[in-house]
């Protein structure tokens, strides 16, 4: 079994700060991390492996300084690691996102076949999640988000089985490979690193591919020339000057509070009364 993991250095969301003219993210002096959803992801290839044997690739795109994510990516476990980085890719929204790393997947799949590709299910620093649907949509491979389980994989059959939180429940999905999974948080528990993979990481190349490393066979779906996206505004939201209302009564039972604050928000949400009518 052949895995690619894709992984993207984030920063850190509680620090992020918006370039006032272009909108977009500033990374410079701001502490970077791996994606927390993508360990999600990296941890259950590396299950996998272990499992059915085979290789974990780890994917970034990105400045050079995201060989720093790739690297821990290593020292967890991961066999090989690739940053897709060049200058052109600079200010690439999800489109120009996927299309470069579908193609850079492509690549790999040349040097070994790709059973599966995984993503975290979104980025702390977009929340979009749709990166890894962009990818499936590429490179026309089956689809599975919100996957919080494996249930089974059988390469000789080339079908795998999965749990997909919905809804309203979990669905039960079963499909061929290759496919695209996107994992859900708490899927599972990530390990610890050994020794010996923390020392193979300082040492190991991660392999730095530019655009035409990459196979990207059209610059203009690339960087900003490829992203249509545009972000009009960005502010943060204005405090709410409403208080919280109290609401007491004095000898009552819980009954009596609750008919309380039902009819408070009937007062104020006439709407809602009704709606509540018709629900009951």
């Amino acid at each position: 079994m052949h895995s690619v993991v894709c992984i993207k250095q984030v920063p850190d969301s509680a620090q992020i700060r918006v370039h006032p003219v272009t909108n977009t993210i500033m990374r410079q002096g701001v502490p970077a991390i791996v994606n927390p959803y993508d360990l999600f992801a990296l941890e259950e290839a590396l299950r996998l492996r272990d499992q059915l044997g085979g290789r974990v690739t780890v994917i970034s795109m990105g400045p050079t300084q995201a060989e720093v994510a790739l690297r821990k990516a290593l020292s967890l476990g991961a066999d090989d690691a690739i940053l897709v980085t060049d200058k052109a890719f600079a200010g690439a929204d999800t489109l120009a996102t996927s299309y470069a790393l579908a193609a850079a997947i492509r690549q790999i799949g040349k040097e070994l076949p790709v059973d599966l590709v995984f993503t975290g299910k979104q980025t702390i620093d977009g929340d979009t999640a749709q990166v890894g649907p962009g990818i499936a949509r590429r490179m026309g491979l089956q689809l599975l988000t919100y996957v919080s389980r494996i249930v089974e994989v059988a390469p000789e059959r080339r079908e795998i089985v999965v749990e997909r939180r919905a809804e309203g429940g979990v669905q039960v999905l079963q499909t061929r490979l290759p496919c695209l999974i996107t994992m859900l948080e708490d899927s599972n528990r990530m390990r610890f690193g050994s020794l010996p993979d923390a020392l193979r990481a300082a040492r190991q190349e991660v392999r730095h591919w530019d655009k035409t490393a990459a196979g990207i066979e059209d610059v203009t779906k690339i960087g900003l020339k490829g992203s249509p996206t545009i972000v009009s505004k960005v502010f943060t939201p204005s405090p709410r000057a409403e208080k919280a209302e109290m609401i007491a009564i004095e000898d009552g039972s819980p009954a009596d509070l609750a008919a309380a604050l039902l009819g408070r928000i009937a007062a104020r949400f006439p709407g809602v009364e009704k709606e509540l009518a018709q629900r009951a």
